[in-house]
Parts: structure tokens; C-alpha cells; sequence
């Protein structure tokens, strides 16, 4: 899959504090803040109803009869999740921070060789045994060339959330401390969204007349994929550990546990790929070959990456 690629308009890792709220808001999925909620289903348009009592009906209204109950749940969790949007930023009581970088990188079978400085970070990477629905099994060493080209990776966070949490938790307001993690968490997903259309159209540049059509933004359509560590397409959660390495995660107050897990919670970590033919696809079960291989290839015992890939064998 070898192409021509723009080269990054500045190479080396940047870092964003306190990024504007107002900024972030816009990219929030809350398909996926309701689904935390246990309210499955699609709740199209209420991100853009008004604070008033008809708009709310006129909206509720378009749903059958026997979904309104739920909707009518929707309707509120979003109003009540404004309001505490609204309370971090009155209050400032959180922060949302950034870390990115852009590298020389090369493919090597299925390998990424990432270069920065004096060094090479070797990142192995999973090819999928069963074909997609293109009929192809995909690895994503395969967007990227085999000589001459770039890649990233990134780190979002929100600070404060944990501390506002176990405020309310002190005052039993088990409500809103629910809703302080789940509203972070949404927070940390649109952080990571918004700064991918920023690389894709200014900080990288490689799509800079994508327009700022936030609807299909959600839905992934524009080129290039930001796969987060633990996404189905990177599922080894140990390749975090090279990724704190390269970009420096503690420059923004995450720190990782023995197992991979970020602190705090509401953060998001991955990798930047801008191959027009680059896609999201899942790895899906490994045979104990492709296991032993991955292993020797992450300088690992078989054991250890049985505890790392447990869910894909």
C-alpha cells in the first residue's frame, strides 16, 4: 500500500494545557455518554435543542410512542450533563490537556519503526486471519511505507474529574459523581477527536481543506485513523509502555499503572496514520503461531503475552 505522504509540518512532540472547553464540547459523541448510561439507542439532534420547553417537545415527539419513556430519560441526562458542563467552566475544576508528536516512520513486514532522535522504537503489530469484508487481512503496518514516511501518536487527559468524583461520593451524590466520570471520559474521546481534525488540517496539514462538519467527523469520514491502544486494531495494551517512552505522558499528569491502565481515567492514548486507504478494523482471534510470533517480536515470553492478549485468544 505504498504512497506518497505529506510530511509533517513540524516534526517532534508539542504539547496543549488547558485547552479550551468551549473547543472540546462540540465533539462530544453523546450516542456514547448515553450508552454509559445504559440508554442504548439514537438520540439525533438533541445537541442542538434549545433551552426551551417547546423545542423539547417538538423533539420528543419524533420518537414512537413506546421509545419516548427513554427518550425522555435521554433528554434529561443531556440537560444535566449541560449543567455540569457548565460548572466546569464557571468553576474551572478541570483541565483538559494534550500531548502529540510526529515521527519518521517505516514499515518492516509487520512492524512500525518509529524514529526520534537517536532512537527507534519497534512497534509489532497484529495482522487479522480472517479476511475483512473487503476480503483482505489487514495489519497496520500496511499504511504505513516501507521507506519515507511519518506517523504519530497522541495522548489526551482530563485533570480534576477524580477529585470532583470523590467529592460528591463524601456528600453520597452518587448521581453526579456518575455523571462527573462519565461526562470526563466523554470529554477525553472529543479531546482526541478535535485534536485529530487539528493534525489532519494544521498541525500535521496532510487534509487542510477538510471542512469542520462535526456530524460526519463522528462518524469517521475523512482520511487518516487514530487507532487508541486497546482499540480492536491495536489491542495490546503493553505497547502503552513504548508510547509513555516516546511521548513523555507524565509531561501531562498521566501516569500508568503495571497494567497499562491510565491515570487519570478519563485520558485517551494512540497512534496517528494518514494512508488514504487507512481504516479501523478488528484482529479478532490468533492462533498460538501468530502468538508465539508476536511475542518474539515484542521481546516477550508467550506467557506474558497471554496475560496482554487475552481477549484475542
Amino acid at each position: 500500500m505504498n504512497t506518497l505522504v505529506a510530511a509533517p509540518k513540524k516534526m517532534g512532540i508539542t504539547q496543549l494545557v488547558d485547552i479550551d472547553l468551549k473547543e472540546i464540547v462540540p465533539f462530544i459523541d453523546w450516542n456514547f455518554f448515553f450508552l454509559a448510561w445504559r440508554l442504548p439507542g439514537k438520540y439525533e439532534g438533541i445537541e442542538n435543542l434549545c433551552n426551551c420547553t417547546s423545542c423539547e417537545v417538538g423533539w420528543l415527539q419524533q420518537f414512537p410512542e413506546n421509545n419516548r419513556t427513554k427518550a425522555e430519560e435521554a433528554l434529561k441526562l443531556f440537560r444535566d450533563a449541560q449543567q455540569m458542563l457548565q460548572d466546569f467552566l464557571h468553576e474551572k475544576s478541570i483541565s483538559i490537556h494534550a500531548i502529540f508528536g510526529f515521527f519518521r516512520a517505516v514499515s518492516q513486514g509487520d512492524d512500525l519503526l518509529i524514529s526520534f532522535g537517536d532512537q527507534t522504537y519497534i512497534l509489532p503489530t497484529l495482522r487479522q486471519q480472517h479476511a475483512s469484508s473487503d476480503g483482505f487481512c489487514y495489519s497496520l503496518a500496511d499504511f504505513i511505507n516501507t521507506e519515507n514516511d511519518y506517523m504519530g501518536a497522541f495522548a489526551t487527559t482530563v485533570e480534576g474529574a477524580e477529585t470532583m468524583a470523590e467529592n460528591f461520593e463524601r456528600e453520597d451524590d452518587l448521581y453526579r459523581a456518575i455523571m462527573v466520570k462519565t461526562l470526563s471520559d466523554r470529554l477525553a474521546e472529543a479531546a482526541a477527536e478535535w485534536l485529530h481534525y487539528k493534525v489532519r488540517t494544521e498541525f500535521w496539514g496532510y487534509a487542510p481543506d477538510e471542512p469542520l462538519e462535526i456530524k460526519n467527523i463522528l462518524k469517521g469520514k475523512y482520511q487518516g485513523i487514530r487507532p487508541a491502544v486497546g482499540y480492536p486494531s491495536l489491542p495490546d495494551q503493553s505497547i502503552i509502555f513504548e508510547l509513555q517512552s516516546l511521548l513523555g505522558l507524565e509531561k501531562i499528569g498521566i501516569r500508568l499503572t503495571e497494567n497499562g491502565a491510565m491515570f487519570p481515567n478519563a485520558s485517551v492514548c494512540g497512534l496517528y496514520f494518514s494512508h488514504p486507504k487507512s481504516r479501523y478494523f478488528m484482529i479478532g482471534k490468533i492462533n498460538d503461531e501468530q502468538l508465539e510470533d508476536y511475542a518474539r517480536r515484542r521481546g516477550k515470553t508467550v506467557q506474558e503475552m497471554k496475560k496482554w492478549l487475552a481477549a484475542n485468544i
